[in-house]
């Protein structure tokens, strides 16, 4: 697991299996290119990317900040066939440790309530559901979760 810039190649093949699969489940989803490449460069947030020993892309998140003490979880994404391996816990808790590392307080994050498998890493991990944070999200579909840290 290493930092990469989120406009990586290997991230973005990986943030269009993101949207892909997010538009099958839902119909829509946030284009990830509509995310400034900026938000993830550190000290104010992080993207990590990990690979194989064959250096083939298996999974990515990132983190930036909301406000001064919270960071928020993003792009959280695990290839179908690398998952059942925690890679996903992996790399919420590397995220989580560097955000705390670099002065946050709390994380949030928003997934669907669709996607049962990221509501369960996140439930297990301590995060409790919160009222949407985001304007015109639509309750139906988005939950939203935080967690102090």
């Amino acid at each position: 697991m290493t930092p990469a810039p989120y406009d990586d190649p290997e991230v973005q093949q990986l943030l269009l299996g993101l949207y892909d699969e997010q538009r099958s489940m839902y119909g829509f989803a946030d284009d990830p290119a509509d995310t400034p490449i900026s938000q993830f460069v550190p000290p104010h947030g992080l993207f990590l990317l990990v690979q194989d020993e064959q250096g083939n892309a298996l999974g990515c998140g990132g983190w930036w900040f909301l406000d001064t003490r919270t960071a928020e979880i993003k792009r959280m994404y695990v290839r179908p066939e690398a998952r059942a391996q925690s890679l996903g816990r992996e790399i919420l808790l590397r995220l989580e440790a560097d955000a705390k590392r670099r002065g946050a307080t709390c994380t949030q994050l928003e997934t669907g309530v669709a996607n049962i498998a990221a509501l369960a890493l996140y439930r297990a991990q301590g995060y409790t559901p919160i009222t949407s944070y985001r304007p015109g999200r639509n309750p139906d579909v988005n939950r939203a979760l935080r967690k102090d840290l």
